[in-house]
């Protein structure tokens, strides 16, 4: 985003809005497929799409068979095509339809590029297919075939056509696309993969694909993974309604997919014209390009190849004025996803990646007994969890998890009541052990003004606390040969709330350090839902969660109905620090576009908020809000704490979202600033 752009336009943030169309179409019938190809692609500009695919010999219709050897079906399609130039003067959008052309005596099935009233390029199909039901070998040539690079059509002269062809939009510089049509994408290497090589952001197929059973799966799964293997957008669009039935059927599927996930999907079977649409983000499969290295070492390796590419430029010229908000949903939750399914799957994969991480440790140095501080609180609820279900693994009892709660000066009664309860559900082996004598004694040596009775609760009287906890898990596994397992996240290590050293910065191993916040709430849930630890234990679990998070580091004071410091309210709220967090470190996006995807996905109130989230913590988030709270985020996370990062304990990486430790995800100096990102922040509006 540059300044003077209007914040809530989605052009201004990277993403273009692309279309796919379905038409209802008559077999040999060019004008009426022309006249609803022409509605169709008013229907797309008058939503803001840049683009709008069409279903492979859509002009015509796919199931013309011998007719397409006939003159007045090939000169009514030129008439339709001429109809579809004369209508695309008038709209701002690239329209891509299929069509029969014959050119030199030899007919081929092409793709043609429509903007603005000319022919950017005609693409013809590369691969036509000759076997089971299909036989357009009878009436097509190969692209391949072609004697020449340019033709003349619809009153053009010098019109790009082959197989090989980028078009590439000059005033958007990560908008290339590249047309392949239907069997191409079948090809052990589609024509597609050399195009992304050479620069291709948004892949185009125009399909016909009748219908069998299961073939909408084996569809799905061959554009999400050209897709994700081409770091690229994948537009797809198959044949609808109105196609002969003489011996197929069809189903009209539409698919819009980004790096293997698909983002807009057609209604199958549907009677009728169909447009979907959703937005791509260029930004993403840029920065997916740059640091995905074996992408760039592939491409060079087909430099040959992809030398033969012709770029075709063009001006897109996207409509930034005005707002234009995305209809792409965002999740609110980018580490846990929204289907109660997935959810669970994804709750299961990353509590069994810790108990597998931590039962291979175990096992390397020999040790058979774990040492954890219980704190009532739910990431080290989590770690205990994790800590028995490694020990049931490995054959050990749970008496080898050695666990204490240690009460400080502002320990309340429910989380101490919590931690007693809840080691006593786990069956491990429970302590209490009072730290507040040796922080007095800690205190009293260093000077410190509590110890003459003055109500002086600094950082040092904080860590302090944090220190004796944690010098004491310490020298009790050494006593009892026992390893400590830390229990901080990946939350508190991006925003530095963590006291560094002795404290809950350190450990033996750190099983949390690659989960989030959010993502362990719903670990806890799953795990009470399925009351693997029994009954009282699944009670225990779901008051814990439902327990404000505080370091409880300060007393309360007299009469105060909660604890005296609310982590969130000091660091923000980990569902939005959570949101900022994803976005930075998984794809390096810039402030504007973080506060752009986080307006989106609050705005609506309606989406994202799941029945088991209180009522008062769903959707308050407004954009005076969000820039706010990311600009603590950006302050933590680049200014003050990375030094604490660099030298983490070893800790399993769990998920894509990313890891910040300097052996497995993410590299930064610890000395580095955060002026360029909080600079950025000026170009977020206040409201």
């Amino acid at each position: 985003m540059k300044a003077g752009q209007n914040f809530h336009n989605l052009y201004n943030h990277d993403f273009i809005r692309a279309a796919v169309a379905i038409p209802a179409v008559r077999v040999a019938d060019p004008a009426f497929n022309a006249a609803r190809t022409i509605d169709l692609m008013r229907e797309a500009a008058t939503r803001k799409a840049l683009i709008v695919l069409f279903p492979e010999l859509g002009l015509s219709a796919y199931t013309c068979d011998d007719l397409f050897h006939q003159r007045p079906l090939l000169d009514g399609c030129k008439e339709g095509l001429a109809r579809i130039l004369e209508a695309s003067a008038e709209l701002p959008i690239v329209a891509v339809v299929g069509m029969p052309l014959a050119v030199d005596h030899l007919l081929f099935n092409c793709a043609i590029v429509v903007n603005r009233g000319r022919i950017l390029g005609v693409v013809p199909k590369s691969y036509p297919p000759n076997y089971r039901e299909f036989y357009e070998l009878r009436q097509f040539h190969p692209g391949r075939h072609a004697t020449r690079a340019e033709i003349d059509l619809a009153g053009e002269r010098g019109v790009a056509f082959g197989a090989k062809l980028i078009f590439a939009a000059e005033d958007l510089p990560e908008f290339a696309f590249h047309i392949e049509i239907c069997e191409d994408l079948w090809t052990p290497i589609p024509p597609s993969s050399y195009a992304a090589m050479a620069g291709a952001t948004v892949l185009l197929n125009l399909s016909a694909s009748n219908i069998t059973v299961g073939k909408a799966d084996y569809r799905r799964e061959l554009v999400t993974g050209q897709s994700a293997r081409c770091l690229a957008a994948y537009l797809y669009s198959a044949a609808g309604s109105g196609e002969s039935t003489t011996d197929l059927a069809w189903d009209g599927h539409a698919l819009i997919c980004e790096n293997g996930n698909i983002v807009a999907e057609s209604t199958r079977f549907h009677y009728g014209p169909q447009l979907i649409c959703s937005e791509i983000d260029l930004e993403r499969l840029g920065q997916e390009r740059m640091r995905q290295t074996s992408f760039g070492y592939a491409a060079a390796d087909a430099r040959a190849a992809t030398a033969e590419f012709r770029r075709i430029a063009f001006r897109a010229e996207p409509p930034r004025a005005g707002e234009l908000a995305l209809e792409r949903r965002y999740e609110r939750f980018p580490y846990v996803p929204s289907d109660p399914a997935r959810r669970d799957e994804r709750c299961a994969e990353v509590y069994e990646i810790q108990v597998q991480g931590l039962a291979t440790r175990l096992n390397a140095t020999g040790i058979e007994r774990l040492m954890i501080g219980i704190s009532g609180g739910i990431d080290s609820t989590h770690a205990l969890l994790v800590c028995a279900q490694a020990l049931d693994r490995l054959g050990l009892p749970r008496r080898n998890l050695l666990a204490y709660t240690m009460p400080g000066f502002a320990t309340s009664a429910r989380t101490l009541a919590q931690a007693r309860r809840l080691m006593a559900a786990i069956e491990c082996d429970p302590h209490e052990l009072d730290i507040r004598p040796s922080a007095l004694q800690m205190l009293k040596d260093i000077g410190h003004p509590y110890t003459d009775g003055h109500e002086q609760y600094d950082v040092t009287f904080e860590n302090v606390q944090a220190g004796e906890r944690t010098s004491h898990l310490f020298r009790l596994a050494n006593h009892h040969r026992a390893l400590v397992v830390g229990t901080g996240d990946l939350s508190e290590l991006a925003l530095g709330w963590c006291t560094y050293g002795v404290g809950d910065h350190m450990s033996h191993y750190a099983i949390n350090a690659s989960v989030p916040k959010t993502l362990i709430q719903h670990v806890i849930r799953w795990v009470a839902e399925s009351e693997r630890f029994g009954a009282e234990a699944s009670a225990t679990l779901r008051e814990i969660l439902a327990t404000e998070i505080s370091p409880e580091l300060v007393p309360a004071r007299a009469g105060a109905s909660g604890p005296e410091q609310s982590t969130e309210s000091i660091v923000g709220p980990y569902e939005l620090q959570d949101f900022n967090l994803y976005y930075t470190l998984r794809f390096g996006y810039p402030p504007p576009k973080i506060a752009f995807l986080a307006w989106s996905a609050w705005r609506d109130r309606t989406r994202g908020a799941w029945p088991d989230i209180p009522a008062e913590r769903r959707n308050q988030y407004d954009l005076a809000a969000i820039k706010g709270h990311l600009r603590t985020f950006i302050h933590r996370f680049f200014k003050l704490s990375q030094f604490k990062r660099s030298c983490i304990p070893n800790a399993p990486k769990v998920g894509s979202g990313g890891s910040l430790s300097p052996r497995g995800d993410y590299r930064a100096p610890s000395d580095g600033a955060a002026e360029a990102w909080l600079a950025e922040l000026d170009l977020i509006p206040d409201a």
